[in-house]
């Protein structure tokens, strides 16, 4: 606010003071060029007369006969040595002014029509004065000077410089109540929502700010509150990751360093036991590897260093492959893995077989996980146009409704109590991304859940971070 009035004050100061300046400037010119015009008028009318008794004699009888504006204008006839000799006031004869125009018009060197404005030396009054030299052979021998007051003048420019002092405080007055609306319609809005962002920076995740208005600075306001959720949520997405990834991460741990320490201390001597108990320790640790692999998968591509190695691969073999080997681990479990082949033919594409792969694992992993209660999961592989199409879908109780969308995004893990850290399927939307196609998650008809990933037929991958 002082700063904003302070200028503007300045600026109508500025122009209130040049504007007084100028319209002074022209009063005061315009007064003076028509008195200068009128002395200057008189003096060629007297030019005629070579003497001073004739000069003289015809002042008279002007004076006298000259009464248009006496009461406004004082027209003098001065002597050389610059005594009033005439008046048509009648009140100043034979006084000395002594002021600098009739200095200027009875000069000896170069008398000329001079003007001059001040007090004057007998009254006090401001006024206006123009002396013209009468000459006689290139000497002055007499002036003839304009005198005229100037308070009607100031007081026409005291009234006009106080019209526009008002105007100008109208306008700041109008600047002033305009700042107060800027104020409490932005700046404070802003210093609130200025105060709330710096405690979200502060830790106070989720904390929202109250809308007030549906303007700008709403449209700022639920901005900062949905990145407020936002973070609030990735922040209690990446607490639950921290606390399950410690307890997947600690589960195969205990298991291998207790048939470990088991085994090591002898307490189990049949020798199937034993050949279990190292089988434990092998599935365990490969499960470790796993989550250990996964969590960098995630962690290359956090920090932009995932890439693909690109080379012609046979698509369908390639999920052929890894049908077969969960078929084996699903029957174990109880769980009937159903494969639908197709008899198109399906030319090479540009991909990583090694990220493929682990794409489709992951999917089989998870319908295992998630939906195995079920007791069986259908396979299939197709074409539609310039798509491969893969679906993985199991028979289980499916996804809540409200966290369909979420699945999909890293940490989350919703509902489900089975083991996992959450970034699985966030890592494979990365991979089937970067191969320029799309991951799509849903619930099939008649219950289950249906994963299905579309790769395009002859587009090359994005590569690269």
């Amino acid at each position: 606010m002082t700063n904003s009035i302070g200028v503007v004050l300045f600026v109508l100061l500025f122009a209130i003071t040049a504007f007084s300046v100028a319209m002074g400037g022209y009063y005061y010119a315009t007064l003076s060029n028509g008195l200068q015009t009128k002395a200057e008028y008189v003096v060629e009318f007297f030019g005629d007369y070579s003497t001073q008794s004739e000069y003289y004699q015809h002042v008279v009888t002007y004076v006298n006969n000259n009464t248009e504006g006496k009461d406004k204008v004082e027209m003098q006839f001065l002597g050389p040595n610059g005594t009033i000799r005439f008046s048509t006031f009648g009140l100043a004869a034979y006084s000395s002014p002594g002021t600098p125009d009739i200095a200027g018009a009875l000069s000896e060197e170069a008398p000329q029509t001079t003007p001059w404005t001040g007090r004057d030396p007998s009254t006090g009054e401001h006024i206006m004065a123009v002396s013209a030299p009468v000459l006689v052979d290139g000497q002055a021998v007499a002036a003839v000077r304009y005198v005229t007051s100037l308070r009607l003048v100031d007081r026409q420019l005291m009234i006009i410089i106080s019209i526009t002092a008002a105007i100008g405080l109208v306008i700041l007055l109008l600047v002033y109540f305009s700042n107060l609306y800027f104020v409490k319609s932005i700046v404070e809005p802003m210093a609130g929502i200025t105060e709330i962002t710096q405690r979200i920076a502060g830790g106070s995740y989720g904390i929202q700010i109250e809308k007030q208005h549906d303007d700008e600075i709403g449209d700022l306001t639920d901005a900062i509150n949905d990145m407020s959720a936002r973070i609030d949520q990735a922040e209690k997405l990446k607490s639950e990751f921290i606390s399950s990834v410690s307890h997947e991460l600690r589960t195969p741990l205990t298991a291998i360093n207790g048939w470990a320490e088991t085994i090591q201390r002898g307490e189990v001597r049949d020798a199937e036991d034993v050949k279990k108990g190292m089988g434990i320790i092998v599935s365990e640790a490969k499960r470790l590897t796993n989550m250990v692999e996964e969590l960098l998968e995630f962690s290359r591509i956090e920090d932009g260093r995932f890439t693909l190695s690109i080379e012609p691969v046979d698509l369908k073999a390639e999920f052929e492959d890894a049908v077969y080997t969960y078929r084996e681990f699903f029957r174990k479990d109880g769980i009937e893995l159903v494969y639908q082949d197709s008899d198109e033919e399906f030319p090479p594409v540009e991909a990583d077989p090694e990220r493929l792969r682990q794409v489709f694992c992951n999917i089989m992993d998870n319908a295992a996980k998630h939906g195995g209660s079920g007791g069986r999961i259908d396979c299939a592989i197709r074409r539609e146009d310039g798509w491969a199409v893969i679906t993985v879908r199991d028979h289980g109780a499916g996804i809540p409704a409200d966290e369909l969308p979420l699945v999909k995004t890293k940490f989350y893990k919703g509902s489900s109590k089975a083991r996992g850290s959450g970034i699985g399927l966030a890592v494979c939307e990365e991979i089937v991304a970067r191969h320029e196609g799309e991951l799509v998650i849903g619930n099939a008809e008649g219950g289950g859940c249906v994963v299905t990933i579309r790769l395009p037929v002859g587009i090359p991958p994005t590569n690269g971070t």
